[in-house]
C-alpha cells in the first residue's frame, strides 16, 4: 500500500494542534496578530480561509522560538525573516483594485468612510489586506458604515502613540525621528496585542469561549 501523500495545506485548527505541545500559549488570535504584523501572509480559499503550508507552519515555529528564547521583538525578527525580500511598494490605484479584488465603486465607498487612505496618487501596501478583510467581513453582514467605529478607534489609539514618543521628537538629536518611528511601530505591536486579548475575553464573557481548539477558518 502506497503512503499517503503530504498535506499541501492545513487549516488554523490543524496548525494549533501541531504548534501547541511545544507552545502552549499559541492561540487563534496570535496567529491573527502575527498575520496582521506582516510576519506570516497563509494563503486564503475563495471562500476566504486561511490554509497554511508547510513553510507557513516552519515560519510561526520560528517566530515562536524567537520571541520565547531569544526574548527579541517582533520587528527584530520580521527583520530577519524579510532581510532577503524586497521592501513592499506604494500601490497606484489601479494596482490596489487589482490585488484586493475589489471595484472602483467599492474602493470609492471605502475611502468615502475612511477605512482606506492614500498619500498623494498612491496607497500603502496595507491597503490590500484591509480591504481584504473588509471585503470578508461583507459575507457576514458588516458593512462599511458599520467599520466606522474601527476607524475612530484606530486614530485614538494612534493618538495615544503619538503622545507617548512625542518626548522623543522633541530632543531634536540625529536619530530622534527614527528612534520615535521604531517606537512607535513597537506600541502599536502591543497596542495591538492588547486590543485581540480584550476581544477575545470580551467573546468569552459572551459565552464564545473555546472555539480555537478547532478550525475557525478565518
Amino acid at each position: 500500500m502506497s503512503a499517503e501523500p503530504a498535506r499541501a495545506y492545513f487549516g488554523i485548527g490543524e496548525v494549533l494542534a501541531q504548534l501547541r505541545a511545544e507552545f502552549p500559549d499559541i492561540s487563534v488570535s496570535k496567529i491573527r496578530f502575527l498575520e496582521a504584523e506582516g510576519l506570516i501572509q497563509p494563503a486564503r480559499s475563495p471562500s476566504g480561509y486561511r490554509r497554511f503550508g508547510p513553510a507557513d507552519v516552519d515560519r510561526l515555529r520560528y517566530i515562536l522560538t524567537a520571541q520565547r528564547d531569544r526574548y527579541l521583538p517582533l520587528r527584530v525578527i520580521k527583520d530577519q525573516l524579510d532581510i532577503d525580500r524586497p521592501a513592499a511598494s506604494p500601490l497606484t490605484r489601479s494596482e490596489l483594485l487589482d490585488a484586493a479584488g475589489i471595484d472602483e465603486r467599492g474602493l470609492a465607498e471605502l475611502e468615502e468612510f475612511g477605512l482606506v487612505r492614500r498619500s498623494g496618487r498612491h496607497y500603502a501596501p496595507e491597503a490590500v489586506e484591509a480591504v481584504r478583510a473588509i471585503t470578508a467581513l461583507g459575507r457576514y453582514g458588516v458593512q462599511a458604515r458599520h467599520l466606522r467605529v474601527l476607524r475612530a478607534s484606530a486614530e485614538r489609539e494612534t493618538a495615544l502613540i503619538e503622545q507617548v514618543v512625542a518626548p522623543i521628537l522633541r530632543q531634536r538629536s540625529p536619530g530622534a525621528r527614527d528612534r520615535a518611528a521604531t517606537s512607535a511601530r513597537d506600541i502599536a505591536a502591543l497596542v495591538l496585542t492588547v486590543h485581540a486579548a480584550l476581544i477575545e475575553m470580551t467573546l468569552a464573557d459572551a459565552g464564545f469561549a473555546g472555539r480555537e481548539q478547532g478550525d475557525t477558518g478565518r
